[in-house]
This record gives C-alpha cells, sequence and structure tokens, in this order.
C-alpha cells in the first residue's frame, strides 16, 4: 500500500440493538447540542441573561436548523424531484440535508426568538451562538467523514483517502476533514476572542468574524469537492459556492458595522 492509498473503512453504524440503531452521524449531531448548551450557559450565567431565555433559544434553534437543512436541500438541490413528490419533503428519515439552508433557519429562528422570548439584542444573541455553531459545523462534517460522504476529488496528495464503503477504488481528497480543521480553528478563535475581548468587541463583530471563517474555506473547498447533484455539471460555481457568497457578504458587513459601531 503506498501512502496515497489511506482506505478508509469506517462504518456510519456505531451499533445496533434489534432495529434501533447508533450512528456516528447522529452522535456528533447530538453531541453538538449538548457542548452548544453547555458552552451557551456559561456565557448567560457570566452576563446574568436568564437561563430560561437560553432554554427557548436552544428550541427555537433545533427546530430551525433541522427544518431549514431540510428545506434548503429540497429547494436548492432536489426541486425537480420533490416539486413533483411534495409529501417526500417531510421524509427526513431517508437523508438529505443542506447546511446552507440550516444556517437560513438558525437566522429565521433566532428573530423569532427575538420577538417572543428574549431581552437581548438580536446581534447580543448572534454574536455568542455563533460560537458552538462553529463547532457543530465541525462535528457534522466528521459524521459525513463517518458517512463516507460528502469526500473531494482524486488527488494523488500522500493522505488521499480510498472510501472503501463508497466502493471508491481511487484516494480522494477527504474534504471533510479539510472543513473540520478550518472549523475547529474558527470555533477556537471565536471562543478566544469572547473570553478576551468580549468587553471591548463591538456588536456584530464575531458573527462577521463566523461568516467570513465559516463560509471562505466552505466557498475555496468546494473547488476540489465531487459535485453533490448532476445539474451542477455545467455550472462555473456550484450550488454550495453560490449559497456561500451571500454569508461572505454579510460577514464583511457585519464586520464594517461593527467597526463604525452600529448595530
Amino acid at each position: 500500500m503506498t501512502l496515497t492509498q489511506i482506505i478508509w473503512t469506517a462504518a456510519p453504524e456505531i451499533f445496533a440493538i434489534g432495529p434501533v440503531s447508533v450512528r456516528w452521524y447522529g452522535l456528533f449531531w447530538a453531541l453538538s447540542f449538548y457542548l452548544g448548551y453547555e458552552i451557551l450557559l456559561r456565557m448567560f450565567k457570566k452576563e446574568s441573561v436568564p437561563v430560561k431565555e437560553l432554554e427557548h433559544l436552544l428550541i427555537f434553534m433545533a427546530v430551525g436548523s433541522i427544518v431549514g437543512a431540510r428545506l434548503g436541500h429540497c429547494f436548492f438541490y432536489a426541486w425537480d424531484h420533490y416539486s413533483q413528490n411534495l409529501v417526500e419533503i417531510f421524509y427526513i428519515w431517508e437523508g438529505g440535508v443542506a447546511s446552507h439552508g440550516g444556517a437560513f433557519g438558525i437566522i429565521i429562528a433566532l428573530f423569532a426568538f427575538q420577538k417572543f422570548k428574549s431581552s437581548q439584542k438580536t446581534i447580543w444573541t448572534l454574536d455568542r451562538i455563533v460560537i458552538p455553531i462553529a463547532l457543530a459545523a465541525a462535528f457534522i462534517r466528521l459524521g459525513n467523514l463517518m458517512n463516507s460522504e460528502i469526500y473531494g476529488v482524486e488527488t494523488s496528495l500522500p493522505w488521499g483517502f480510498i472510501f472503501a464503503e463508497r466502493e471508491e477504488t481511487l484516494a480522494k481528497h477527504p474534504t471533510q476533514i479539510y472543513e473540520a480543521l478550518a472549523y475547529f480553528a474558527l470555533f477556537g478563535s471565536l471562543l478566544w476572542l469572547y473570553i478576551k475581548k468580549r468587553k471591548t468587541l463591538a456588536g456584530g463583530m464575531l458573527s462577521g468574524i463566523f461568516a467570513l471563517g465559516m463560509f471562505i474555506p466552505r466557498f475555496l473547498i468546494e473547488f476540489i469537492k465531487e459535485l453533490q447533484e448532476a445539474f451542477e455539471q455545467n455550472m462555473l460555481i456550484n450550488m454550495g459556492q453560490i449559497l456561500s457568497i451571500p454569508m461572505i457578504i454579510t460577514g464583511f458587513v457585519l464586520i464594517y458595522l461593527a467597526f463604525k459601531k452600529k448595530l
């Protein structure tokens, strides 16, 4: 075996008891919510914000992320199918979610939370939730790795993976790892800024850094990913990159407004 043949044979399922199975992707998703809650709990207590608001926030975020991720996949990547089979939009157990849709869903959920349950400004809440969201994004990409999905094109680099579970025979870029590393670095940077600079950072700065740190790497890594859908074949940039552009622009706008102290 050469250095370009790291054979990846991890099974998506950890164990099963009868018809019930525990999968790596689900474990990472649950871990994301648990750690996110613990991180935000410490923030809310530190800044004397009622913990009850955090409980409401997590409910809004959970619903927003799941519904948004599902609708994002259906509308952005597979509308030709779902437009003819609308009821299948609700078949979430069959798989099919999109991270950009999840991001849009969280934003909508945040505004709903702000209107009905929050005592803080929207930007205050956003500047804090982006920290555990960065961590969650890294865990989700690790879940994709365990599922042997969303990987890259052929590579001769020494860390290329042969995804045996997908019956691949050539080494491919492990783009799940690339993104996970980028998001772990983003999480660490945001957490450090919050701990060390929270009292001096203008509102919107953390959110702007998050948007750039999340979606610029995503945009660039998409160039070496295999296409997710056939309709992307003749596109100059793929759907993931198209959906990343408004998020990148939003990041620059937020940082600009933060410097101007207008949020």
